[in-house]
């Protein structure tokens, strides 16, 4: 069965997913934000299935706008929330492979501190794991 995705719902994917490793690079300020989203990036980037392709795909129109943390999980959460909905009902397996990269991500980016991660950086990964399970 081919699994065909609107732009929008690749854009909701995409947002939903960068947007997650965009808000663990913002919780983790404090220590090395750079090397949050590098290192989440990196495991986004190694996403394979459909997922994988669509998150390969340049990220045109994508726009996290928050000026601050809460105004992009604002965006974030509820489009991590949508993205799972999404895929749920269009194709199961890549739900659960969607939900699966974008731990590895989240946990990704939090093994980029010495130790376990910052109280801060250990509560955005569970408001993101949070916003997955909504749906």
């Amino acid at each position: 069965m081919s699994i065909t995705l609107t732009d929008q719902d690749k854009l909701t994917l995409r947002t939903a997913a960068y947007g997650a490793v965009s808000l663990m690079a913002a919780a983790g300020a404090a220590g090395s934000p750079h090397k949050v989203a590098t290192h989440g990036a990196i495991a986004l980037a190694s996403a394979t299935g459909l997922v994988g392709h669509v998150l390969a795909e340049w990220p045109k129109g994508m726009k996290l706008n928050g000026k601050s943390v809460a105004g992009m999980a604002d965006q974030v959460l509820p489009a991590l929330t949508a993205a799972m909905s999404l895929l749920k009902e269009q194709a199961p397996a890549e739900a659960d492979n969607f939900r699966s990269t974008v731990i590895v991500s989240i946990e990704a980016a939090t093994r980029t501190q010495q130790g376990e991660p910052s109280p801060t950086l250990a509560e955005m990964a569970r408001k993101i794991t949070e916003a997955l399970d909504a749906a």
